[in-house]
């Protein structure tokens, strides 16, 4: 896949909308900005990998539950979490092309500029040296990698410390020290940089004078703080423990841009990790590990995957790590691990007047547990899966094709049934309907007698159907289906009895899941 490839992007968008993945929302009335419906192939898909997510962390950990909370939150909640004061952007502005930006995001996209010049010196190794190259010596010792490698780390101190500070006078001078330009008309001409608070407000109450201003959540895991001792005590749950979230949040981002990547309404899939204060070093690394299992037995390609650390870290956070994916831009946030200390549960104590704290029997006091996280935006697998899975291909006999080689497990239908003629008088749709409703408890299924053959078989790989069952006169005699899969196009011939097997054993969650 090709890194900041806009033309593999839009074809994927193309691809999504045109085959019921994802439709622009409230198109009708020509849309409204970087916000997404999914359609109905791809609210499957979509629910196939928070079950994904949800088996692996929930029903895989006997001392992790999940539990649901209100998008409405006391606005207190929000003062506690640093968000009224501090959940901001920098924003600037060109004052040519009158497009607004994020400060960070441009020289964040400068980097990734010098990170292609290294790929580049990499490729030239490889050329030259074949199986005799040594990448981690020559990333170690190359002097053009070593010269951008040390460029990157002084942009990055610089941009970190200017956001940290807030002084952000330096941040424009480094912009304009970079020679940084408009990506839309390559103009230089900047405003200040200022902060954009990305919460969006609503108020509550029947009437103007009674109403409270509350935020729609930025983010889901204060829901889960809140609710630390409900769930502790409840559940009658031991240290360490995590409780799992699936949730929507809202932030009103400057800029919401590539697709789904960056929307003002996304879905996060979160599990907050509650450890005993100084053990949570050795859980942060057990869970960047965990979480990237979960990731390869997707097998979406392991070299699609890295860990970034973050060099400057959240006021919260004695350590962070993004899983960060190659989607067709190039390497960007997939998911976030974070420790993030005792900040949350010590503000909501100290905003709140309530004690939010566990009982260790073993050591016979109380402690404020700390938190190891993580979290992932849906959307953004859900684009990961999309545009690694889509793929355009030219056959053997020249006829080209384009299928979604989406993982079995997540693909929104495991099969399509397909009788080989339409006509009722052949008998061939009624056995189709038979195997179909046996099939479907199981399964979700298609069922598709229109057109010919090869055009059915042509719109199940556009959906990423992974097998088609045809059913043709031989199933009347024998009672035998010709399956064909959706991968390398082979077809073999098996008794009606024994598709619920192969489908369980190519195509089920417990399968994908042995490999994590």
């Amino acid at each position: 896949m090709a890194q900041n490839d806009d033309n593999q992007l839009k074809k994927i968008a193309s691809h999504a909308k045109e085959y019921g993945f994802i439709f622009p929302s409230s198109e009708i009335y020509d849309g409204l900005g970087a916000a997404y419906d999914y359609g109905q192939n791809g609210s499957e898909l979509k629910n196939n990998i928070k079950q994904y997510w949800w088996k692996a962390m929930v029903q895989m950990h006997e001392n992790i539950v999940g539990i649901d909370a209100s998008i409405f939150m006391h606005p207190t909640t929000w003062k506690a979490s640093g968000h009224v004061d501090a959940f901001n952007d920098p924003l600037i502005d060109n004052k040519d092309s009158k497009k607004r930006y994020r400060a960070d995001v441009l020289v964040e996209d400068y980097i990734a500029k010098i990170e292609a010049k290294i790929d580049k010196e990499v490729a030239k190794g490889v050329k030259r040296f074949g199986d005799d190259f040594d990448q981690e010596q020559f990333l170690a010792t190359n002097p053009n990698v070593l010269r951008n490698k040390a460029k990157i780390d002084e942009i990055n101190n610089r941009l970190g410390k200017g956001l940290e500070t807030g002084d952000l006078d330096d941040v424009k001078a480094l912009i304009e020290e970079l020679g940084i330009a408009d990506p839309v008309s390559g103009s230089k001409n900047w405003t200040d940089v200022r902060q954009f608070n990305l919460m969006f407000s609503t108020e509550m109450g029947s009437t103007a004078d009674g109403a409270s201003t509350i935020y729609l959540r930025p983010e889901t895991a204060q829901g889960i703080f809140v609710n630390f001792l409900n769930v502790q005590k409840t559940g009658r749950m031991k240290i360490p423990f995590g409780i799992a979230q699936i949730g929507k949040a809202f932030r009103n981002e400057i800029i919401a841009r590539q697709f789904i990547f960056r929307m003002r309404e996304f879905e996060q899939m979160e599990m907050q990790f509650f450890v005993k204060p100084g053990e949570e070093m050795e859980w942060y690394e057990s869970w960047k590990a965990k979480r990237m299992a979960w990731h390869n037995a997707l097998g979406l390609g392991e070299e699609n995957y890295r860990f970034h650390d973050h060099i400057n870290l959240a006021h919260y956070a004695n350590a962070a790590a993004d899983i960060q994916f190659n989607f067709p831009m190039g390497f960007k946030e997939l998911e976030g691990i974070h420790s993030r200390t005792d900040f949350d549960l010590k503000a909501h104590e100290e905003h709140s007047g309530k004690k939010l704290q566990f009982f260790d029997p073993v050591e016979n006091k109380n402690y404020v547990p700390y938190v190891v996280e993580t979290s992932i935006g849906l959307d953004r697998m859900f684009l990961a899966i999309l545009s690694t899975s889509y793929t355009e291909e030219i056959l053997e006999d020249g006829s080209e094709r384009t299928v979604l080689k989406i993982p079995a497990a997540l693909a929104p239908y495991k099969v399509a049934i397909l009788p080989l003629l339409k006509k009722e008088d052949s008998g061939l749709p009624q056995k189709a309907r038979e195997i179909l409703r046996l099939l479907q408890l199981d399964f979700n299924c298609q069922y598709d007698e229109k057109d010919a053959i090869g055009k059915r078989y042509r719109r199940q790989d556009a959906i990423g159907t992974p097998y088609c069952v045809t059913v043709d006169h031989q199933t009347l005699e024998d009672n035998t289906v010709t399956i064909r899969d959706r991968d390398d196009l082979s077809q073999i011939r098996v008794p009606i009895g024994e598709i619920r097997s192969k489908l369980i054993e190519t195509t089920s969650m417990q399968e994908l899941l042995k490999k994590i």
